[in-house]
């Protein structure tokens, strides 16, 4: 047994014997098989072989004997080779007991057998029945041996630091290019250290470190995210979530919103309104102009002579003065009933102060009434065509009505009324065209600029039928509605609330109405003379005959268009007047005169 004994050491891990120089031979390692006369730990066993036996083979070690170097016998390999001696039979272990050891081969000794003798020394004799063991020769030194074709092992494989079985396997070499006949080969680049790939990718079990410091554990390998990386990751897994959240919402919301398109949608219906606005607006806008005008609007219900109608009038100033048409109020006549209405619902008794049938215009009163507003008045000599324009009235007794449209064209030449026959019923009216719609019942409400001022005054339309009378009660608004100015009625109304009656201006000469040719002739036969003795026509030169074609440069076609010019202006106001005579032209200047009206 080996109980107590030293561990043999190994073959690879034993000294090898190392020549001193050139021809010299060192020490002599005894490598003795079991049937030597030294056990293997190089102590004499006085069992003999047997006893060496059970020590070889309880320590479970084999061992290889190096063979005994001789000088090869005459003819093999040439003379002085070494030649290695087999071993002799039993020199090991004993046949019968199964072990046995090699020895290992003897350095080959440089030149003869003898030259060996003469080298080593009396200490070093090879025991009787063993081979030879020849030292090793200089050229064999550790250090002296040929290099390995690869670098030691880096894992340290056994043998320790020496390239072994285990040893990684050397690069590959690739054959050389042989360069093309004449061109030199270019430089091969330096070798690349072995291994080539300078940082190569470690297996997952090498990334584990005991003694490491604690951190993240990646057992598969990996490398630890650093924050930036995590923070894309995580930016990215938003991103697409977001996505996929909007493509399922555009999905869900577009299935809902078809099946509420189909249905109708589900429980009751809520129908969308604006909130509540301010209630005041522009002052020039129609809105504006109604909520400051309308105060100062009253609507008229006049019943006498087995005759009603109803028209509508506006507050001239606080004593209680109210205009409107003369055919509003001419059903009344000299006993009939008026009842004025306010805008606010009051109502009242109101009176005849007086009526013009030539201007179309009348002045009555309301007494007993506080509070009125007058309106404002404005100037027809101001207005421009295409002026905004509202009109308020109470069209088929339609009370506060509001209208709106713009000023269509000035001084258009209307008469109205002749209902008589003997034409002193008739109007003549410089009037405003407008198209702001007037209905029967519109007749005397005001025409307002933007400032909410009265710049006219409505009073007749043309219908479809082609009559211009309002009181028609048949005839509607085609956009043809026609206002006396509010210059001509403040001059009227003045007259009437001053003296009852109007004053027309004249030019004191009787025209042929029943001339058909241009401008406005001078009648030649008559129950009366044509040319008034002493008026201003017969100051200024004005004969029978005589065809006016033109007042104050503006041309006349008709007798009737002459009267409206004429009466368009103030008694003792300048005209002048070009006539036309036996194919000569001349002009005349005159002053007109006043009459008094009907």
């Amino acid at each position: 047994m080996n109980e107590g004994k030293p561990t043999k050491a190994k073959w690879w891990s034993r000294p090898r014997p190392v020549s001193p120089g050139v021809g010299e031979v060192g020490p002599v390692e005894d490598i003795s098989g079991p049937g030597a006369d030294r056990d293997p730990d190089g102590d004499h066993n006085s069992d003999g072989d047997h006893q060496s036996e059970r020590d070889y083979k309880s320590d479970g070690d084999y061992e290889l004997d190096r063979p005994a170097t001789t000088t090869a016998p005459t003819g093999v390999a040439g003379a002085g080779s070494p030649y290695v001696a087999p071993a002799e039979p039993g020199a090991g272990s004993g046949v019968g007991g199964g072990d046995f050891e090699l020895e290992r081969p003897a350095a080959v000794l440089q030149g003869s057998v003898s030259d060996a003798e003469a080298v080593g020394s009396p200490s070093d004799a090879v025991p009787e029945g063993r081979a030879p063991v020849a030292a090793v020769p200089a050229q064999q030194a550790p250090e002296d041996r040929p290099r390995p074709l690869h670098d030691p092992d880096p894992y340290s494989t056994p043998p320790y630091g020496e390239p072994g079985p285990w040893a990684p396997a050397p690069p590959v070499q690739h054959p050389a290019v042989t360069p093309a006949h004449g061109t030199a080969m270019p430089p091969s680049p330096p070798p690349l250290p072995y291994p080539s790939n300078p940082h190569p990718a470690p297996a997952p079990w090498q990334n584990y470190d005991p003694w490491a410091a604690p951190g993240p554990l990646q057992q598969n390998g990996a490398a630890v995210e650093t924050k930036t990386q995590r923070r894309k990751r995580a930016r990215k897994a938003l991103v697409l979530g977001a996505v996929a959240l909007a493509l399922v919402s555009g999905g869900v919301g577009g299935a809902v919103g078809a099946y509420l398109e189909r249905n109708g949608g589900v429980g009751d219906v809520t129908l969308p309104q604006a909130a509540k606005e301010a209630p005041g607006r522009a002052r020039d806008s129609v809105a504006g102009i109604a909520a400051r005008a309308l105060p100062s609007v009253v609507t008229l219900h006049v019943r006498g002579s087995g005759e009603a109608d109803t028209g509508t009038g506006f507050v001239l100033d606080t004593r209680g003065h109210i205009l409107t048409n003369n055919h509003v109020v001419e059903p009344a006549g000299s006993g009939g009933e008026i009842t004025v209405t306010f805008s606010g619902g009051e109502s009242a008794k109101a009176t005849v102060v007086g009526r013009d049938s030539g201007y179309d215009l009348a002045v009555v009163k309301v007494s007993g009434v506080g509070g009125l507003r007058p309106m404002a008045l404005g100037n027809s000599d101001s207005v421009q065509v295409g002026d905004p324009v509202v009109a308020i009235g109470a069209p088929f007794d339609l009370a506060n009505t509001v209208t709106s449209g713009i000023i269509s064209a000035k001084e258009r030449p209307i008469t109205a009324g002749g209902e008589k026959g003997d034409g002193s019923d008739v109007s003549y009216v410089d009037a405003l065209q407008t198209d702001a719609p007037i209905n029967p019942g519109n007749s005397g409400g005001p025409l307002l600029d933007t400032r909410a001022r009265v710049i006219g005054i409505n009073s007749a339309i043309r219908s479809a039928d082609g009559g211009t009378d309002l009181q028609g009660g048949q005839a509607g608004s085609i956009g043809l509605g026609f206002a006396i100015p509010v210059n001509q009625a403040r001059r009227v109304a003045e007259e009437l609330i001053n003296t009852g009656r109007a004053t027309h201006p004249v030019i004191g000469v009787m025209l042929d109405m029943d001339y058909t040719g241009d401008g406005a002739r001078v009648g030649t036969k008559g129950g009366g003379a044509p040319v008034t003795a002493g008026g201003p026509g017969a100051r200024a030169g004005i004969k029978a005959g005589d065809v006016i074609t033109e007042v104050d440069g503006q041309r006349v076609h008709s007798g009737e268009e002459l009267i409206v010019k004429t009466r368009a202006h103030r008694p003792g106001d300048r005209l002048r007047l070009t006539l036309r005579r036996g194919g000569s032209q001349r002009t005349v200047t005159l002053v007109l005169g006043s009459a008094s009206g009907g």
